[in-house]
């Protein structure tokens, strides 16, 4: 679903303005969430953590426009590969966040992860993309979504943080919209409520996944994007990722098994 959905929103960023086609995302997310909300009733809409809640939103639509940015002059893998930071950045926010221990073999996978983003960025040399500095930041952005998500997980409810993402997301591209909004061709409105529906749906069953699973253990399914938006790239855009990238994927992704690994191995040994 987030493999679609990133190529849907790479090929609208070149005809459509960013703002104004995530705001139609975030439109039908929204409605999504109403309705799982009322399932639940009024208990919805009084979360146990609200600031935590904010800021999970904040960071959610934060993630989402800051990937579009620097995908829209990037190859789609390549952006895709760099947003497969957020594993390690987790790692990171751990610490500080979640009071966790992160021992010297987590350290190693971590900075081989970045070694790998280093690869694919390739500061300096001929290859060297400044949009690739969005997915950096987009990565960071969806890492401290996920770390929030593990916060809340156990005193909100998934119908709860979905409305509240949903509700912020789409508050805040309101406000933004004004700024370069047009009036969509009929193809653009089709595709952007498409790629409103599979965004939702992929982002109720992150939420819903971390609360059946730890993170460790659904990580290497995350990895498998890499495959999907791979294949779309090149269907889609004739494209395939270079051989740098494809070798600091490789790193990427590595490390971020690996980190899931030791993941494991400290909540079973807990």
């Amino acid at each position: 679903m987030f493999a679609g959905s990133d190529t849907i929103s790479k090929y609208l960023s070149g005809s459509f303005p960013i703002f104004e086609f995530i705001w139609i995302r975030y439109v039908l997310f929204l409605a999504m969430a109403v309705v799982l909300a009322h399932r639940q009733g009024s208990r919805s809409l009084h979360p146990n953590n609200v600031g935590l809640q904010v800021l999970r939103g904040f960071c959610v639509v934060g993630s989402s426009v800051l990937f579009v940015y620097g995908a829209r002059s990037m190859n789609i893998a390549q952006a895709t590969t760099i947003n497969f930071l957020s594993p390690m950045l987790v790692t990171v926010l751990s610490i500080p966040l979640l009071r966790e221990t992160v021992g010297l073999r987590r350290w190693a996978a971590v900075v081989a992860g970045l070694i790998g983003m280093l690869i694919v960025v390739r500061p300096g040399l001929g290859g060297f993309q400044p949009a690739a500095l969005f997915g950096v930041a987009s990565a960071f952005c969806w890492a401290s979504a996920l770390i929030i998500t593990r916060m809340i997980s156990n005193t909100d409810t998934a119908q709860t943080t979905v409305l509240w993402s949903a509700g912020i997301g789409a508050g805040i591209l309101t406000l933004l919209l004004p700024l370069e909004a047009v009036w969509p061709e009929p193809w653009q409105l089709g595709l952007s409520l498409f790629m409103g529906l599979i965004a939702s749906g992929g982002q109720w069953l992150v939420i819903l996944a971390h609360r059946h699973a730890a993170a460790s253990v659904l990580a290497p399914f995350f990895y498998t994007q890499l495959l999907w938006v791979t294949g779309l790239g090149f269907l889609v855009f004739g494209n395939l990722p270079d051989t740098w990238t494809l070798a600091g994927a490789g790193v990427i992704v590595a490390s971020g098994l690996y980190t899931a690994h030791r993941e494991r191995l400290r909540r079973r040994t807990a």
